[in-house]
């Protein structure tokens, strides 16, 4: 797992090329402001090449943060990144490396019949109750996810991973109440800080799309205080000394900013952004989708970019996604290699400062 010696020893490999705070705090780790994610693509041999060596590029250059989830590509860009970790010239405790589960996930293709493969695979042998599938695919029952992560280390070739996230639990909500969503987080966490305990993870959380940043009265918001009191409860449960509950990911760029600018979560003085949220509670927020998915490479809205430093359009989009409060990295979708120098240099321009960045928006 990433250690603090490895990422410190890897900031002083790297830091002096960057500007200033590209590397933050995660626990005693330090990490890139610049990850790498793996969602996009087609689930080919190709595809994999092309990862591969955007992987290896970019954990040679900069950047120490990988982002996966066993579902993305039906399980081969976890593959591709064990592969790349493997071959890489960078050592296992320098990489922070993350994966989720929540969406059952097809093996290396989409099967002809994909309602009778989940069936098959994970209900008829009980490793699914169908009464926890949602939608026919997604599932965050203690047992399904426990299963997922066991699955996710040999697709990776590690013994520990980083951080561990519960996968957009969101969709359940089309079939169960809040509360029972809470009360499956909360027996799902419950799992985790066990897993913790025996050294498979090091750091849990929920990586959202909707949840966090849509206001209290959408019917896919979740509390993200909620969130935080189930995994303290977890914790109790499981007997570990303190929750291993660190981190959040959701969407944020500049055509997507809710995150910042919807006062969706309840702080100790009311109504608060979910960025500022957990900035004051201490968790590290993951931003994904920092270009929106490749369009914001083609440019900002209006003037924002005039207020980022940055040579691309795609590297102001980038320098936008980490200058936001509580922001520790921000993920960049990078199945190419020819996109990873351009996409690491972000890191070397400085983001904007608190002020400058609530100016963007009056």
């Amino acid at each position: 797992m990433a250690t603090r010696e490895g990422t410190w020893a890897y900031r002083d490999a790297h830091g002096d090329r960057f500007a200033r705070t590209y590397f933050r705090r995660i626990g005693d780790a330090v990490v890139s402001s610049v990850g790498i994610g793996t969602y996009l693509g087609d689930p080919t041999d190709a595809a994999d090449d092309d990862y591969h060596a955007a992987l290896v590029e970019a954990l040679d250059s900069g950047v120490n943060v990988v982002d996966t989830a066993i579902n993305y590509r039906h399980q081969r860009s976890e593959r591709v990144v064990g592969r790349a970790l493997a071959d890489a010239d960078t050592d296992r405790d320098t990489v922070f490396v993350a994966t989720k589960g929540g969406f059952v996930p097809f093996d290396g293709a989409r099967p002809d019949d994909p309602g009778r493969w989940v069936r098959e695979q994970y209900v008829d042998t009980g490793l699914v109750d169908r009464d926890d599938l949602v939608a026919g695919q997604h599932c965050i029952a203690p047992g399904f996810v426990d299963d997922q992560l066991d699955r996710s280390l040999d697709n990776l070739g590690l013994d520990t991973v980083d951080c561990y996230y519960v996968h957009n639990p969101e969709t359940q909500l089309a079939e169960r109440s809040r509360t029972g969503v809470y009360d499956q987080l909360e027996a799902t966490f419950t799992r985790l800080e066990e897993r913790a305990a025996a050294g498979d993870l090091r750091h849990y959380g929920v990586a959202t799309w909707d949840a966090l940043r849509v206001p209290a009265d959408h019917e896919k918001h979740l509390s993200l205080s909620e969130i935080v009191a189930r995994a303290r409860a977890a914790a109790e449960t499981a007997g570990t000394t303190a929750t291993h509950f660190r981190a959040v990911q959701l969407p944020f760029n500049a055509v997507m900013a809710d995150a910042f600018t919807v006062a969706s979560q309840d702080g100790a003085d009311g109504a608060q952004s979910v960025l500022w949220f957990a900035h004051d509670a201490g968790l590290n927020v993951f931003a994904s989708a920092a270009l929106a998915q490749g369009r914001l490479a083609e440019g900002l809205p209006g003037t924002v970019g005039d207020e980022l430093a940055g040579d691309t359009a795609a590297q102001r989009a980038i320098n936008f996604a980490r200058s936001a409060p509580g922001v520790t990295c921000a993920l960049v979708g990078t199945g190419s290699p020819e996109h990873v120098a351009e996409n690491v240099a972000a890191g070397t321009y400085p983001p904007l400062g608190a002020d400058a960045f609530d100016a963007v928006f009056e």
